[in-house]
């Protein structure tokens, strides 16, 4: 491996895109090398500006001499045959989640990573926040006391356009997860069951393809400690992201952070700044921190910090919440797996 590791990226949409500056521009240590997306338009105008190499295949990136480490974020349904072909080539993988919306997919995607004996990290970035990150930390240090509820909110400003909610795999499989991930993260505990319930209050359009766009879900996790979850697709005043956890000595949690620190005060009252509106401002430093933790594993060779298990599990959880929904009642993930 060269001084710097040279990063390939497969996918050049609104997420690969992200990581590419990221990484071209942002992370000591990282350089990007190639890119390639199936709108060859997008991966030209990726590379142009970033000084890149274009791919005219997937298979010539990941093969490629110049590509230390595999980059997936390409659609959903491209994933696992992209973490064969980069687990063949004997190449570190980043993965954007979910893994697959097929729970046999993704089984054949890692046991294609196994096999090969290659790093994998799932693209859960909010673990790398600083405000969540020291939530976990807190009640894995025992400040709370015994942990007895965690509760998420995640709040979107706007909906995605229906064209992407047609092929997302739903608000479970697509925006729940990372919330699902983020549990398991600040418990410590698995999912044991799974109770789901939903609505249709943002944009009937978003019913009629489907999915939901306003949610709640309770998980009980293997030690009995309870999680709570609300979704929205649309909060008018931000990107809306709390995490709280409660125990027996007492409760922390992360608050949403404000665009700047201005205060106003006068004769009318108070005023604060805008949340952030996109995800991008939002989880900035999140994702830098998640891509230093990434490179730092390349380098001593691991363990991956996010692995393949964490992305497994989180598509679980959402598989058996839509099964709620659908059934009207809680599910045991034992009967997803």
């Amino acid at each position: 491996m060269s001084e710097s590791i040279r990063i390939g990226v497969l996918g050049c949409g609104r997420i690969g895109r992200w990581h590419a500056e990221l990484i071209a521009r942002r992370i000591p240590g990282l350089a990007l090398s190639q890119v390639f997306d199936v709108r060859r338009e997008s991966a030209d105008e990726v590379a142009g500006g970033l000084g890149a190499a274009v791919a005219s295949t997937p298979e010539e990136l990941i093969e490629a001499d110049d590509v230390d480490v595999v980059a997936i974020c390409s659609s959903t349904d491209t994933h696992v045959d992209l973490l064969v072909a980069g687990s063949a080539a004997g190449k570190p993988i980043f993965c954007e989640k979910p893994l697959s919306l097929d729970l046999a997919e993704v089984d054949r995607g890692l046991a294609a990573v196994g096999d090969a004996g290659v790093l994998l990290q799932v693209g859960f970035n909010r673990r790398y926040d600083p405000s969540h990150r020291e939530v976990r930390q807190r009640v894995a240090g025992g400040d709370i006391g015994d942990l007895h509820l965690v509760r998420i909110t995640s709040r979107d400003p706007a909906p995605p356009p229906i064209a992407y909610i047609a092929v997302s795999g739903g608000i479970f499989c697509d925006m729940t997860i990372h919330d699902f991930d983020m549990a398991r993260f600040v418990t410590g505990g698995e999912i044991e069951e799974v109770y789901a319930t939903g609505a249709v209050r943002v944009d009937p359009a978003i019913g009629e393809a489907g999915d939901l766009d306003t949610a709640v879900v309770v998980l009980r996790h293997a030690d009995g400690v309870l999680t709570t979850i609300d979704n929205s697709r649309q909060a008018v005043y931000g990107y809306d992201q709390r995490v709280e956890a409660f125990g027996s000595g007492g409760m922390v949690g992360s608050e949403n952070a404000l665009t700047t620190t201005t205060i106003l005060r006068n004769a009318s009252g108070g005023q604060q700044s805008t949340l952030p509106d996109f995800f991008r401002e939002r989880y900035e430093m999140s994702y830098l921190a998640e891509w230093e933790d990434f490179a730092t594993m390349v380098r001593n060779g691991g363990p991956s910090p996010v692995d393949g298990r964490d992305g497994r599990e989180a598509l679980v959880a959402g598989l058996a919440a839509w099964r709620s929904v659908r059934e009207g009642r809680p599910v045991k993930t034992s009967e997803i797996t």
